[in-house]
């Protein structure tokens, strides 16, 4: 089964099969593709595509509404330590990239690729989402602006490592995901604290910040750790509108390092999913796996031996947001591959098919489709709930155009691959 957008990182190229060479040339799209995979796919890039509905606007504009303050909290990543809805969009990607190795690693044999070749098209592939990251980010800047938390560039950068690991036994699997963790987790317990006359401010901390940690977890605090002390080093040996001193969010480049841990589960669910388990044993095996999951990563964080931090991506939040990963895979896996109720999931199919075109879509046309719409058709058709309600229905307009356009491009078998 070959797999498409994110999951399967490709020279960025637009595939056309619109006739008999182009069919014969281009990745088909199996008949045995799990609609888990696209399906999960979709659900995770619809949730990154809604931030156009600005739900923070709604509830600000509505500060009495505790249905309005809910959504707007779960469609914002929390300050630090804990999790929301949006928090587990980035290790959604990243689980299924490597839930779908096993499948590409099976149909590039089928075809007859040889080893080699396979890993020179992993590493160019890498290669190529680390550097559409880095575009993405600069858009907006007068130069290129060098990051590498952005979701693709981190994909990219361990990509290459999950490749070589999808070759190897499930056991070396989980041995490699066992060192990542313990050996990042030590990477931060053993770097020093900050002193106690440390300025908070000149890493974009104020002092009095309510999600400071102390005692043992201190290791873990926003832009005083291991890894922040790496990038204001790393950060500047490249070309920059001013000095890199910490990031505003707290996001770090080695991050990418426990994200190849949650890669890393993906491939191990990637394997259960091409196994000779029943579909019974296969929704157990992720329910199973992902309450374990949760339970330990919360039980790091209750005992201060490891807090749950997405912006950091701390060893504990790869076992807590992994777990998460697996119950959603358990659901729609046992809701479409199993149960075949796929027809409800349609519209999620169609985003999670061509997932790097969605993922284009958001982060570059989203302010242009805003305004043309409000310049052709006035804003007075948005506020026709009130102005409470204006983003809200500007944004399901432009999410549905974006939705329209990739249906668009699966009806004419149009699929941009990198």
């Amino acid at each position: 089964m070959s797999s498409l957008a994110i999951t399967q990182p490709p020279p960025l190229n637009v595939v056309a099969v619109n006739d008999e060479a182009a069919q014969a040339n281009a990745p088909a799209i199996a008949p045995a593709r799990l609609s888990a995979l696209d399906a999960y796919r979709g659900f995770v890039m619809l949730l990154m595509m809604a931030e156009v509905l600005r739900l923070s606007r709604v509830a600000e504009a509505l500060p009495a509404s505790r249905f309005w303050g809910f959504l707007a909290s779960q469609q914002a990543h929390v300050s630090w330590v804990g999790c929301s809805l949006h928090d587990l969009i980035q290790p959604s990607f990243s689980l299924l990239v490597g839930a779908a190795l096993p499948f590409s690693l099976a149909s590039r044999q089928a075809q007859g690729q040889s080893k080699d070749q396979m890993i020179r098209h992993a590493f160019t592939r890498a290669l190529i989402l680390i550097l559409l990251g880095i575009f993405l980010r600069s858009v907006k800047h007068p130069i290129t602006y060098f990051t590498f938390e952005d979701t693709l560039t981190q994909i990219g950068l361990g990509y290459g490592f999950l490749f070589l690991l999808g070759w190897q036994s499930v056991r070396v699997q989980w041995l490699a995901l066992g060192a990542i963790l313990l050996g990042y987790w030590l990477a931060f317990a053993l770097h020093p604290l900050p002193g106690a006359d440390f300025d908070w401010t000149a890493v974009g901390v104020k002092p009095d910040w309510p999600h400071l940690l102390t005692g043992f977890a201190a290791h873990w605090n926003k832009n005083a750790n291991f890894a922040a002390a790496f990038d204001q080093w790393f950060l500047n040996l490249f070309p920059r509108e001013e000095p890199f001193v910490f990031n505003k969010g707290g996001y770090l480049t080695l991050s990418f390092i426990p994200t190849l841990g949650t890669m890393i589960l993906g491939l191990l669910a990637g394997g259960i999913l091409r196994s000779e388990r029943n579909q019974q044993q296969k929704v157990k095996w992720f329910v199973v796996a992902g309450i374990t999951g949760i339970v330990a990563g919360l039980l790091l964080d209750w005992a201060g031996l490891c807090p749950v931090v997405k912006r950091i991506w701390t060893p504990s939040w790869v076992l807590f947001s992994g777990g998460w990963c697996f119950l959603f895979l358990a659901a729609f896996y046992a809701a479409l591959d199993w149960k075949g109720y796929k027809r409800a999931a349609f519209p999620l199919l169609v985003i999670g098919m061509n997932s790097i075109a969605a993922y284009c879509l958001a982060e570059l046309t989203a302010d242009f489709t805003s305004a043309a719409l409000k310049r052709h058709f006035g804003p007075g058709v948005f506020q026709v709930f009130g102005g409470a309600y204006e983003t809200l229905l500007l944004g399901a307009a432009v999410l549905l155009i974006w939705w329209l356009i990739l249906r668009w491009m699966q009806r004419n078998r149009i699929f941009i691959r990198i």
